[in-house]
C-alpha cells in the first residue's frame, strides 16, 4: 500500500543515512585526533587505564631528571675522591723520600703541607648545585646520606616512591675536638659493660688450660642502632696487676670513635675493637701470647684473655661516652694535619698513617663509583620503561590509520548511496499524482 502520509522507504533511508553520518563523524574524529579512544565516552575503561599510565609516564620523566641530577652530583664526588687519592699517593712518595737521612726533610715537609692544602681545596670545591658529598661533619640526623628519587612503585595498595641512598664520604682535613671532662659512663646510656657497670676487672683463671675470662662492652641495644652524629665513644684501659701492670694503660683519645651521621653502633664497635687490638700490640709486641684481644660482633665488643696469662694478670676497662654538645667532628683525613717528616721517628709513623689515609680515599671513591653505576643503570631502566609505557598507551588508545582510511572511503560511498536512496524514497509520493490525472 502506498501512502502520501507515511513514507516508510524515506524513513528507512533516513535512518540509514543518519547511521552512516554518525560513523563518518567518528571516523573523522579518529583521523583528526589520531586516537581511537579520545575521551571517556569513547571507552571509559580503556580511557581510565590510559590516563593512569599517562600519569605514570609524567612521573617517570621527573624521576629521570632526578636521576640525572643525582648522577652528576655523584660523578663530581667520585672524580674528586680519585683526585684526592692521587694527591695522597704523591704525599706517600714524599714520605718515602724522607726515609733517606741525607735529604732536606724541611723542604719535603713544605711539599707535603702544600699537597695537604690542595686536598682541602679539592674537597671544598667538590660540590654540585650546593651539595658536597665529601664533607660529613653535620650533627643533624639524616644529613649524612642523600636520597636520589629512583622509581615509582605501583601496587594494589597505591603508589610509593623508592630512592637510591648515597652515603657521604668525608675526606676533609679539618680538626676534631672532644672535651673529655664531660664523660658519661652510666650504663643507662648507650654503653653497657657486662650489662651491669662501666668498670670491670678482667681476671683470668690460673690454669692455662681453662677457658680465658672475657668482658663484653655493648654499644646500644643492637648493632643496627644509629650512633648519634657527634657522639664520641672510647675505651680506656688501666693495667692493675701481673704482666699488664704498666703495659696497657691508655689515656683519653687513645681508643676513641667520633660518630658521623649514618654510622651505626656496629661501626663504633668494629672501630674500637681494631683500635684496642692495635693498642695492645703496640704495648706488648707482635705474637705475644700473654695478651688479650678484642672482637666485634654487631654492636658488642668482646675482650678475651690469652691462654698463657694467669689469674693475677688483670686490668680494668672503662667504656665512656661523650655527648655531641661537647665534641667537634673533624675530617676523615684529619691525620694529614699531624704528618711530620722532619724527624726519623715521625717519618716511620707517617708511612703507616698515609697508608690508612690512602685506603680511606680509595674506599670513598669506590663507594661513589658503585653508587654512580647503580644510578646509571636505574636511569637506563627508567628510560626504557617510559618508552614501554608510551607504547602500551598507544596500543590502547591510538587509531589504526590504515584501517581508518579504508573505513572512511567506504563510508563516503555509503553516504552517497544513502543520499541517493533518500532522494528516491522522497520522490515516491510524486508518482501517485499520475494516478489522479
Amino acid at each position: 500500500m502506498s501512502s502520501i502520509l507515511t513514507n516508510n522507504g524515506a524513513m528507512v533511508a533516513l535512518q540509514t543515512l543518519k547511521s552512516i553520518n554518525s560513523d563518518m563523524a567518528t571516523t573523522q574524529s579518529q583521523i583528526s585526533t589520531g586516537k581511537n579512544v579520545a575521551s571517556a565516552k569513547d571507552n571509559s575503561a580503556v580511557w581510565a587505564i590510559s590516563k593512569v599510565m599517562e600519569a605514570d609516564v609524567k612521573g617517570f620523566k621527573g624521576i629521570s631528571d632526578s636521576l640525572n641530577l643525582g648522577q652528576s652530583t655523584v660523578t663530581v664526588a667520585r672524580q674528586a675522591a680519585e683526585t684526592v687519592t692521587d694527591l695522597l699517593t704523591d704525599i706517600k712518595g714524599k714520605i718515602v723520600a724522607a726515609q733517606e737521612e741525607n735529604v732536606d726533610r724541611d723542604k719535603i715537609q713544605t711539599d707535603i703541607d702544600a699537597l695537604r692544602d690542595q686536598i682541602g681545596a679539592v674537597v671544598g670545591a667538590a660540590q654540585f648545585n650546593g651539595l658536597n658529598l665529601l664533607q660529613n661533619t653535620d650533627t643533624t640526623a639524616g644529613s649524612g646520606t642523600v636520597n636520589v628519587l629512583a622509581s615509582l612503585d605501583r601496587s594494589s595498595s597505591g603508589v610509593a616512591a623508592s630512592d637510591i641512598t648515597v652515603r657521604k664520604q668525608d675526606l676533609g682535613t679539618g680538626a676534631s675536638a672532644i672535651s673529655y671532662t664531660t664523660l658519661v659512663t652510666a650504663a643507662t646510656d648507650d654503653i653497657a659493660v657486662d650489662g651491669v657497670a662501666t668498670q670491670v676487672a678482667h681476671a683470668v683463671p690460673g690454669s692455662t688450660t681453662a677457658t680465658p675470662d672475657s668482658t663484653t662492652v655493648a654499644f646500644g641495644t643492637s648493632g643496627s642502632d644509629a650512633a648519634a652524629a657527634g657522639t664520641a665513644f672510647q675505651i680506656v684501659i688501666s693495667a692493675d696487676g701481673g704482666i699488664f701492670d704498666g703495659l696497657l694503660d691508655s689515656a683519653d683519645g687513645d681508643m676513641v670513635y667520633l660518630a658521623r651521621d649514618g654510622d651505626t653502633m656496629a661501626d663504633v664497635a668494629r672501630e674500637l675493637a681494631e683500635q684496642f687490638n692495635t693498642h695492645v700490640t703496640d704495648a706488648l709486641g707482635e705474637g705475644n701470647t700473654n695478651t688479650v684481644a678484642a672482637t666485634a660482633s654487631g654492636g658488642t665488643v668482646t675482650i678475651t684473655g690469652g691462654s698463657n696469662i694467669l689469674a693475677a694478670d688483670t686490668f680494668t676497662i672503662n667504656a665512656e661516652q661523650i655527648a655531641a654538645a661537647n665534641t667537634t667532628i673533624g675530617g676523615g683525613l684529619e691525620a694529614l694535619r699531624t704528618i711530620d717528616v722532619t724527624t726519623q721517628a715521625n717519618v716511620d709513623s707517617a708511612l703507616t698513617e698515609i697508608e690508612d689515609l690512602i685506603q680511606t680515599s680509595i674506599d670513598a671513591a669506590a663507594a661513589f663509583g658503585s653508587a654512580q653505576g647503580r644510578i646509571e643503570t636505574q636511569s637506563d631502566f627508567i628510560s626504557g620503561l617510559t618508552d614501554a609505557l608510551k607504547s602500551g598507551i598507544g596500543t590502547l588508545v591510538d587509531a589504526d590509520m590504515e584501517e581508518t582510511s579504508a573505513k572512511l572511503q567506504a563510508l563516503q560511498v555509503q553516504q552517497q548511496l544513502g543520499v541517493q536512496a533518500l532522494s528516491i524514497a522522497n520522490q515516491a509520493p510524486q508518482q501517485l499524482l499520475s494516478l489522479f490525472r
